[in-house]
């Protein structure tokens, strides 16, 4: 048992049940425990490490910028932020807009809704989001969040938050068996709730476009109809892009599938952003909304924000994702897996629906039956016989990410071909060896 055990306030856990190994070290997509061994990482941990572990080009940007110029504040420049900033600008095309760097995803969320208020000129417009979605875990991002892990410590109302049921296809809230109708019925819920409120009264939507731990894939009709509902209200759309990001979904920017009509007001950056190196977080701004903030003054801001050590990270995995073709190899193997996943369906019954793929990102959802969907536990319950696939698979070096009924494959865009198929292969008799056909 680690000693840590005994001195760490751990997040997301019960203190007394916590006992993980300790990671000494990593290669790709391979975690090195304390006691030897290795671990093949098919959740990027917490969908973060999109570069895999201790890449070499992150690793001597961050020893560079060590040497050179640990901190300054945001009250003074720094090459590595303004090339990072640059950059973003450029891959996300937002010509013209500029971006506010933060520690994390979090807080880039509540800077985004701050921003987002701020340039509208309505301080306390409500901000819709939806139901079974993440956001960070501070106050307000608890309040964004349709989470209902944390409902009960957090007033939504409170915080002008107001939530909408998501476009979850497979059990969609709005009555459709149809796919695309779903996603429709879903962004025309949002548009009615901003009818609702008054649109001069509304800040913000805040939705991610596409990965996240809710395990929820919209439709491909989803998002372009929320652009155009938003749009047409002069609400500002904000996309969570702190897990879909730097290829984890096929794209540099998950909303980028959709083109020119789905490009969002601001976005939000985390995660991937430095390969998850070091802590960094950014919320990106469209012409139009820094335009607006050019002579006001902005009350936002912490300490570290912009942290030079940070950026020069984010430089170094930037270019690690373009030189390498990491975006586009994250589309290829994503189509591979999604093919493996469909076919494992075949095989499973216990496996509902498979669903992403567009990138390194899919969802198994396991169901206790197919026809009527009947979940195996009530969410976000994790039924005892995943909990034991999930100990089985790291017992043979395999480490799978989980929450509730779902499993979410989410490896470092460089794992190689070999370790994916392996990966799946033991998933697949790990799968008959737990949930039986009957």
């Amino acid at each position: 048992m680690s000693v840590e055990r005994e001195s760490v306030l751990h997040s997301w856990c019960v203190q007394s049940q916590w006992n993980a190994p300790t990671v000494v070290g990593g290669a790709g997509a391979r975690l090195r425990l304390e006691d030897g061994r290795s671990i093949l990482d098919m959740s990027s941990l917490a969908e973060c490490s999109n570069l895999g572990h201790q890449h070499p080009r992150v690793v001597a940007a961050i020893r560079e910028q060590a040497a050179r110029l640990c901190f300054v504040t945001n009250a003074w420049g720094a090459a590595p932020r303004a090339e990072l900033a640059h950059r973003l600008l450029e891959l996300s095309g937002f010509d013209g807009g500029r971006v506010f760097f933060t520690l994390g995803g979090a807080d880039a969320n509540e800077n985004a809704v701050k921003i987002a208020r701020q340039a509208l000129g309505r301080p306390r417009g409500t901000v819709i989001a939806r139901d079974r979605s993440y956001h960070g875990a501070t106050h307000l991002a608890m309040a964004l969040s349709g989470d209902v892990r944390t409902r009960s410590q957090v007033d939504p109302d409170a915080f002008g938050v107001s939530h909408v049921e998501p476009p979850y296809a497979y059990r969609c809230p709005y009555g459709s068996r149809d796919e695309a109708e779903c996603g429709e019925r879903a962004a025309r819920a949002v548009a009615d709730r901003i009818d609702q409120f008054g649109a001069a009264r509304v800040a913000a939507v805040i939705v991610e476009p596409n990965a996240g731990t809710n395990g929820i894939v919209a439709p491909d009709t989803y998002w372009p109809a929320l652009r155009r509902v938003t749009a047409e209200r002069g609400v500002a759309l904000i996309a969570d892009e702190v897990m879909s990001a730097f290829g984890r979904c096929g794209e540099w920017f998950a909303w980028q599938r959709h083109g020119e009509a789905g490009r969002p007001d601001m976005m939000t950056l985390a995660k991937g952003l430095t390969g998850a190196a070091l802590p960094l977080g950014a919320v990106v701004l469209s012409r139009e909304i820094a335009a607006r903030l050019e002579n006001q003054m902005l009350y936002a801001g912490l300490t570290y924000c912009g942290h030079p050590l940070s950026c020069a990270a984010g430089v170094a995995a930037l270019a690690a994702y373009q030189d390498e073709r990491l975006i586009e190899r994250s589309r290829a193997l994503g189509a591979r897996l999604k093919a493996e996943l469909d076919r494992m369906a075949t095989r499973h019954p216990v496996i509902g629906d498979v669903r992403g793929g567009h990138g390194l990102f899919a969802v198994l959802e396991l169901v206790g039956d197919r026809a009527s969907r009947t979940p195996l536990a009530p969410w976000p319950e994790t039924p005892a016989a995943l909990r034991a696939l999930v100990q089985a698979a790291m017992a043979e070096g395999v480490s799978f990410g989980t929450r509730g009924n779902l499993i979410l494959l989410a490896p470092p865009l460089v794992i190689e071909e070999r370790e994916l198929d392996d990966a799946l292969a033991l998933l697949d008799r790990l799968l008959a060896r737990f949930f039986p056909a009957h």
